[in-house]
């Protein structure tokens, strides 16, 4: 009997391969998604409890005026020096909020940006109000 007369019967692994390398790269791609730091958003239905959390602490408005300046309480400041702005203003009050404003030219990456550096320094409470 010659060799061709018994066929293949060797298993094609080929395609297993390529299904598995898929999935280990969808894998990689998809772990650091799962692991992101998130933003928590408070739904408040007692408002007797709010306005009196609201007027027990001190309140820091942050108006976000274009990707690189920022109003802080009626000042003008550059974002990179916000960090350093906000942690004088929250040690000397203690336990305060900060409400931010974004103008609608605004990318949405400097908006994160500064919740990001408002949460770094140590505000206890983020809301965002609408313009």
């Amino acid at each position: 009997m010659n060799n061709s007369a018994k066929g293949i019967h060797n298993i094609n692994m080929t395609p297993l391969i390529d299904v598995s390398l898929v999935l280990v790269v969808l894998l990689l791609l998809l772990t650091p998604l799962a692991f992101e730091s998130g933003i928590g958003i408070e739904k408040n239905s007692e408002g007797e409890k709010l306005n009196k959390k609201v007027t027990d602490r001190k309140i820091i408005e942050l108006e976000i005026v274009s990707d690189d300046s920022v109003i802080v309480d009626n000042r003008f400041v550059s974002r990179m020096a916000l960090v350093s702005l906000l942690r004088p203003l929250i040690s000397k009050t203690g336990d305060c909020g900060v409400v931010i404003s974004c103008r609608g030219d605004v990318s949405h990456g400097a908006f994160v940006d500064v919740l990001d550096k408002s949460r770094r320094s140590g505000v206890s409470g983020i809301s965002v109000m609408e313009k």
